[in-house]
């Protein structure tokens, strides 16, 4: 296929020094060069957007670092439309690291074929995602080592990984808990994807309703916010208890500030501990993760809702709504 169109890429125009809000980028169309040896195109359907980007604009930390003017880093599903490697087909459904734009010029390293036969390409953006359900997978079977005996909870319960973990811990036969921001997000755990209660840390005392729903205390802890849900757990951790590090929303828009729990001596008097996680680490259970994860969507034994902002153009805002607590579910941007 020749080369011809153009490309709309959301791109870092300042790097933020609070909340990432839309200001702090800008979107720019620009025309396709044609591909260099090695090159695929492909044209992007849909783009995730993950809590943990926001920690990639600051310029220095942990994850990859969106330069200045640089396209936002983003996982994305789509379909080759241009290629000069065989082995990548026109036609490919694939995921990789494709960035907010709509038009992505990757190498073939950078890309995952995916089975398209199991859906829309976005489930390869949520349950089947190694960022969301195989995290979620990894946390609750390999870190939380959930049994049936357990009391779960989890914040961030209404977003993505969160609404996977919890499910999974069900399936496992933990009685779960959910942790989430208003009454609708705390409905829909319970009507939607089963938990057996949840507590709206907006209206609720958190702490006093653990000591309700869980008079035994909380044997595992699905961490996706940090402080002060973390302490309020901690208080309320169960002797013997596993807390799971799985993120930290709460934290991201002053990393170089990052308040820790000031319970944690829970863990001692309690003989409990807290490990933290990527699924990457342990890139021996992807395979399976995933295997187990495709049966339980062909068989509507887990769900995971959308919510899905229509044009690249709007990722900024995505970013921001997903940081104001509006989705829930898997947050996506269609970008095609």
């Amino acid at each position: 296929m020749a080369t011809n169109g153009s490309n709309t890429r959301v791109v870092l125009a300042r790097r933020p020094e609070a909340t990432a809000t839309p200001d702090c980028f800008s979107v720019e169309t620009l025309p396709l060069e044609p591909l260099d040896a090695g090159q695929i195109r492909v044209a992007v359907e849909y783009v995730s957007v993950d809590a943990g980007t926001r920690t990639m604009l600051r310029g220095e930390g942990f994850h990859a670092q969106v330069a200045l003017g640089g396209v936002i880093h983003a996982t994305g599903v789509g379909r080759v439309i241009e290629t000069t490697d065989p082995a990548w087909p026109i036609g490919q459904a694939v995921r990789g690291r494709l960035g907010a734009q709509t038009i992505a010029t990757v190498k073939a390293s950078g890309l995952t074929r995916v089975d398209d036969s199991v859906g829309s390409l976005s489930l390869h953006l949520g349950p089947l995602a190694g960022s969301t359900g195989v995290t979620a997978w990894v946390g609750v079977r390999h870190i939380g080592k959930v049994v049936a005996s357990d009391t779960f909870v989890v914040s961030g319960a209404a977003g993505a990984v969160g609404s996977m973990a919890g499910q999974i811990a069900k399936l496992d036969g933990a009685r779960v808990i959910g942790i989430a921001g208003g009454p609708a997000k705390c409905a829909h755990l319970v009507e939607h994807l089963g938990f057996d209660a949840a507590i709206d840390y907006k209206n609720d005392d958190v702490r006093a309703r653990l000591r309700e729903l869980c008079p035994d205390g909380v044997t595992v802890f699905f961490d996706n916010v940090g402080v002060p849900i973390l302490d309020d757990v901690l208080d309320n951790l169960a002797m013997g208890g596993r807390v799971v590090i799985c993120g930290a929303v709460s934290q991201y828009d002053h990393m170089d500030r990052v308040e820790g729990p000031s319970l944690y001596l829970r863990l001692a008097e309690r003989q409990a501990t807290m490990a933290g996680f990527a699924y990457f680490h342990t890139p021996e259970l992807i395979e399976p993760a995933t295997a187990e994860l495709t049966a339980w969507v062909r068989d509507g034994v887990v769900s995971l809702p959308e919510t899905v902002l229509e044009g690249i153009e709007r990722y900024p805002e995505a970013l921001q709504f997903m940081f104001e607590g509006g989705n829930v579910g898997k947050l996506l941007v269609k970008a095609s």
